[in-house]
C-alpha cells in the first residue's frame, strides 16, 4: 500500500487559490480514478476536482468556503500501486493527478494546434489520458472514452480543441453530414452551501447562520466592488408601450404551434442596437489597469438571470446581426443554460451592455448596479395599464418604467438622458426598432 498526496493543481488563468464548495467524499470513502473528490470555486468558474488514482480516502484538508492555495495538501489517498507523494506545486506538476489539474480553466482552453482524429480509434486500456477535468465531465456525459482521442498538448494531453474535434468527427460518422455540434458545458456553475448541506431547522424565535460562499461569495465580491468603485448615475423614464404590446400580441399569434411566446425583451434589444450606434460611450468597458475606455462596434446583450445558485448574466452576442426571433430564441438558450448549469464560461462572458428585468416582479422603480466592466445597464420595469393624459384627454395606456444606470465617470447626465429618450421613442413607435 502507499500513501498519495494529492494537491490543489493549477487551475489556470492566474487562478493561485480555490474555495471549497462542497466534499464529494469524506475519509474511509473508497474512490475510483476519475471520480469528483471536490467541488471548488475560483475567481473564474466552479469545477469539480477528479481523483488522480484508485485508493481510499484517509484525509481531506478544509471545510466549505475554505479558501486552499494551489500546491496545498487537499486530500491523503491509500493506494495499492507504489505512487510518489506530491511535495509541493512544482512537484505535483510532474506527476498524473496534477497534469491532469494543470491548465484547467472556466473555458478548457490551451494553446495548442488540433491534431487529426479517428472515432474508429481502438482505445489502448493501458494508456493514462491526460486532460481537465472539465473535459472529463463532458465525455463523460457525451459518452466518450478519452483514450479514443488523439491529444496535441504536452505528453499527449487532450486540450478542448482535441475533444470538440472528436466530438464534432464522431457525431459526423453517427448520423452522415455534419450538422450544428451544440456547445457542452465546460466548467458550469455549482450550487453553493444550500446544496452541501440542507437548512437546519431552528425553534421559532431562534437564528440560523448560512456560510456566505461559492457562487453567492462570488456575487457578493463584485457587486460590491461595482458599487464602491462605479459612482453611478441612475436615470428613470416612463414608457408608453401600448403600440409595442399590440405588435407583441399580433407577432405571437404568428408563432409555430407551441413555440414560446414574444416577451419585451428581443424587442428592447433590437432597440437597443439602435440607439447604441448614436450612444457608442454606452456600449463600452472600462480598461481600468489600462486607463482607457473600450467602445464595441458589436452588441453583445448581457440578459441578468436568476438561478437556484444566485444572479448569472449570460451573454446573446451580435444582436446586430440578428432578428427579432433569432435573438428571443438565443435569449432563451442562454438563459436556460444559466440556470441549469450547462453554460459555458464564452456563454458568461464578454457582454457589452447588460438589460435587467424582474419580469412580472418588476415595480415601479428600481436601481440596477452596473456589471463592470460595463458602463451602463438597462433596467425594465412591470408594464401595467393606467390612466394617462393623451392630447388633453384621459385614457388608459400601457406603461412601463425604464430603471438605468451609468458609470458617471464615463458617461454624462445629459447622454445618459438623451440615450434611455431615444430608446423611449423607439419602443414607443415600434416600427422604428426595425427600421433605422
Amino acid at each position: 500500500m502507499s500513501r498519495f498526496v494529492f494537491k490543489l493543481p493549477d487551475l489556470g488563468e492566474g487562478t493561485v487559490e480555490a474555495e471549497i464548495v462542497a466534499w464529494k467524499v469524506k475519509p474511509g470513502d473508497e474512490v475510483s480514478e476519475d471520480d469528483g473528490l471536490v467541488e471548488v470555486m475560483t475567481e473564474k468558474a466552479a469545477v469539480e476536482v477528479p481523483s488522480p488514482v484508485t485508493g481510499k480516502v484517509l484525509s481531506t484538508t478544509g471545510q466549505p468556503g475554505d479558501m486552499v492555495a494551489v500546491g496545498a495538501e487537499l486530500v491523503v489517498l491509500e493506494t495499492a500501486a507504489a505512487a510518489p507523494a506530491a511535495t509541493g506545486a512544482g512537484a505535483a506538476s510532474g506527476n498524473g493527478a496534477a497534469r491532469r489539474g494543470a491548465g484547467l480553466s472556466a473555458s478548457g482552453t490551451a494553446a495548442a494546434t488540433t491534431a487529426g482524429v479517428s472515432p474508429a480509434a481502438a482505445p489502448d486500456s493501458n494508456r493514462r489520458v491526460l486532460t481537465s477535468p472539465a473535459i472529463r465531465r463532458r465525455a463523460k456525459e457525451a459518452g466518450i472514452d478519452l483514450r479514443q482521442v488523439a491529444g496535441s498538448g504536452p505528453q499527449g494531453r487532450i486540450v478542448r480543441q482535441d475533444f470538440e474535434a472528436y466530438a464534432a468527427a464522431r457525431s459526423a460518422a453517427r448520423s452522415g453530414p455534419a450538422g450544428s455540434v451544440h456547445s457542452m458545458p465546460v466548467a458550469s456553475v455549482v450550487p453553493a452551501a444550500a446544496r452541501a448541506a440542507g437548512p437546519v431547522q431552528r425553534p421559532s424565535g431562534g437564528t440560523e447562520e448560512i456560510k456566505v460562499m461559492g457562487l453567492r461569495r462570488l456575487i457578493a465580491q463584485r457587486m460590491s466592488e461595482a458599487k464602491r468603485n462605479i459612482p453611478h448615475f441612475a436615470y428613470v423614464e416612463e414608457v408608453d408601450v401600448t403600440e409595442l404590446e399590440s405588435l407583441r400580441r399580433h407577432l405571437n399569434t404568428k408563432q409555430e404551434p407551441g413555440a414560446p411566446a414574444l416577451t419585451y425583451l428581443p424587442f428592447l434589444a433590437l432597440a437597443l442596437v439602435r440607439v447604441l450606434a448614436e450612444f457608442p460611450q454606452c456600449n463600452a468597458h472600462y480598461d481600468a489597469q489600462r486607463g482607457v475606455i473600450v467602445r464595441y462596434g458589436a452588441v453583445h446583450l448581457g440578459i441578468a438571470t436568476q438561478t437556484p445558485e444566485g444572479l448569472k448574466v449570460p451573454v446573446v452576442r451580435d444582436v446586430q446581426q440578428r432578428s427579432l426571433r433569432e435573438v428571443a430564441a438565443e435569449m432563451r438558450r442562454v438563459t436556460e443554460a444559466a440556470r441549469t448549469n450547462k453554460a459555458t464560461r464564452e456563454e458568461l462572458t464578454g457582454s457589452t451592455i447588460t438589460l435587467t428585468s424582474l419580469g412580472k416582479l418588476g415595480g415601479i422603480v428600481s436601481t440596477p448596479i452596473i456589471n463592470a466592466p460595463e458602463v451602463a445597464i438597462i433596467g425594465v420595469n412591470r408594464a401595467v395599464e393606467r390612466p394617462v393624459v393623451v392630447g388633453g384627454a384621459i385614457t388608459v395606456r400601457r406603461m412601463m418604467n425604464q430603471s438605468s444606470s451609468f458609470d458617471h465617470r464615463f458617461v454624462d447626465g445629459y447622454d445618459a438622458a438623451a440615450m434611455i429618450q431615444a430608446l423611449k421613442e423607439r419602443l414607443e413607435h415600434p416600427a422604428t426598432v426595425f427600421v433605422g
